[in-house]
């Protein structure tokens, strides 16, 4: 999965953050998230430097300093209308699997550069596929007649 980023979904403003899938089709699945968790993942993405470490922060440097590796977020199921995810962290004495909240999984994977996942069976319970956009349609279709029209003309073409 890849963190797209953080967004207000309207009208209620309540933020979510958007995973798409890397590979298949490409759907996309929204978690609706807490105010100071999207900060928290909007300043990882944005590489925002705060004065004072921010929680996210001090457990990433907690781990890093304990030799401990994040080597996979997956956000695994959907429950009474409730996301949850699990670390998969890497130690000296083996993988820790460790419960979490989404929103903090993908905090510390945005600060880490941990990779992300979901389960297939929650893509296919709350994932969904993006419909295309006309416009993006519209321009990839010009981009490709461009990009003909360049492989097919020659200098000469240009003579004065």
């Amino acid at each position: 999965m890849e963190l797209v980023g953080v967004r207000v979904e309207m009208p209620n403003s309540s933020p979510i953050a958007l995973l798409r899938e890397v590979g298949g089709d490409h759907r996309v699945l929204p978690i609706f998230i807490g105010a100071p968790e999207a900060t928290a993942i909007a300043f990882a993405l944005e590489e925002v430097i705060t004065p004072r470490p921010m929680t996210h922060d001090l457990f990433r440097t907690v781990l890093e300093d304990l030799g401990v590796s994040i080597e996979r977020v997956t956000v695994t199921e959907l429950r009474d209308g409730v996301f949850h995810a699990e670390l998969e962290l890497a130690a000296r004495d083996g993988v820790h699997t460790i419960s979490s909240r989404p929103s903090d999984a993908l905090a510390l994977a945005a600060r880490t550069g941990s990779p992300i996942f979901a389960t297939d069976h929650l893509l296919a319970e709350a994932g969904y596929v993006e419909p295309e956009d006309d416009e993006e349609v519209a321009e990839a279709e010009v981009v490709e007649q461009f990009k003909e029209f360049i492989d097919s003309v020659n200098p000469e073409d240009f003579g004065a």
